[in-house]
């Protein structure tokens, strides 16, 4: 079997692999169809994602079809279609028993922290498969995707009557930004980038899409005062230590995107308006089958987030220029 495993930093090697085994009981073998390319793995290539060790097969948004179920399993069957939720929990630590398994205390996630899906089969947990018929493999492979804007919207559950400002329009501030849309709240989003701005623009047509403005500017545009809830998707350690500047009084943050970064903020300002910082990390099941059911209904559209495909020869080559400023991708997938 055929892997892509990033060696190093920018480099891409072929690697063969031996078949899987059989599925043993709670398991199931998958063929993978589809791998969404995130900001992740575009870090992980240029070496600046501090979890990636090398060598690693990149690979954590997956379209998959069963090929095999284990003794125990009774959810899924061979031909199914599914998303896969990547975060391989230990269920036995503190936070798995709270039902935090998005951030177990020995969390491995599949194409960070141990080998994921640039290949063509992978054995996996079956309780991390969620069966969609009727539903493109390319669309299961952005559920992950949209997981984590689902549970960054679900720590604060805006109201129609808030107003929210969104830091960065990458696949990530997308994603809250369609949690955001259906919560009914007033949505601000600020995005240096200019083909950026315009995309959201075209699919947010109620929210208002700003350049990089300064806090008392953004409050002429918001009523006059902050925001009630800010989320920063840029993972940028300057902005999320302007992101409390942005915040009107009794506010909230989510801090979504993450830096490697120490984070400095204003103590005064955070307490004068007694603000409320939150993390938000990967996404829980029912964040999973939540997308799934509004996937179905007509709710969600990611397909023009998909701007660039490359097939599974082509992604060595295509990783180089999809990591450069300005490539224009909104969003990229390796078809398998």
């Amino acid at each position: 079997m055929k892997a892509l495993s990033l060696s190093a930093p920018r480099k891409f090697d072929v690697i063969d692999l031996p078949e899987p085994a059989e599925p043993g009981p709670y398991e199931a073998l998958v063929r993978i169809h589809a791998v969404g390319v995130c900001g992740t793995d575009i870090s992980g290539y240029l070496g600046k994602m501090p979890f990636i060790e090398h060598p690693r097969i990149l690979g954590h948004e997956l379209g998959v079809e069963v090929v095999a179920v284990g003794d125990e399993v009774t959810h899924v069957k061979a031909g199914d279609r599914c998303a896969v939720e990547p975060y391989l929990n230990c269920g036995e630590c503190h936070a798995c028993a709270r039902g935090h398994t998005n951030c177990c205390e020995n969390l491995k996630v599949l194409g960070v922290h141990i080998d994921g899906g640039l290949r063509s089969h992978l054995v996996l947990p079956a309780d991390k498969l969620h069966p969609a018929e009727g539903l493109s493999y390319e669309q299961l492979a952005l559920v992950e995707t949209l997981g984590i804007g689902c549970h960054a919207v679900n720590r604060v559950c805006p109201h129609s009557d808030e107003s929210v400002l969104v830091l960065g329009a990458g696949p990530i501030g997308l994603s809250v930004m369609e949690f955001v849309r259906l919560a009914g709240a007033k949505m601000h989003v600020i995005e240096p980038d200019e083909t950026r701005r315009a995309f959201v623009s075209k699919n947010h047509p109620k929210a208002k899409v700003h350049a990089p403005l300064e806090p008392e500017a953004f409050f002429k545009q918001n009523d006059g005062r902050g925001a009630d809830i800010v989320f920063d998707a840029t993972g940028n350690a300057d902005s999320m230590a302007r992101s409390f500047e942005y915040a009107a009084f009794a506010g909230a943050l989510v801090w979504v995107g993450i830096t490697a970064k120490t984070v400095p903020f204003d103590d005064a300002l955070f307490h004068r308006r007694e603000l409320t910082l939150l993390a938000s990390r990967n996404a829980i099941p029912s964040d999973f089958n939540r997308i799934l059911r509004l996937m179905k209904e007509g709710h969600l559209d990611t397909t023009p987030w998909i701007t660039h495909r490359a097939s599974f020869e082509e992604a060595p080559k295509k990783f180089a220029s999809w990591s450069k400023p300005g490539s224009g991708v909104v969003k990229a997938v390796v078809q398998v």
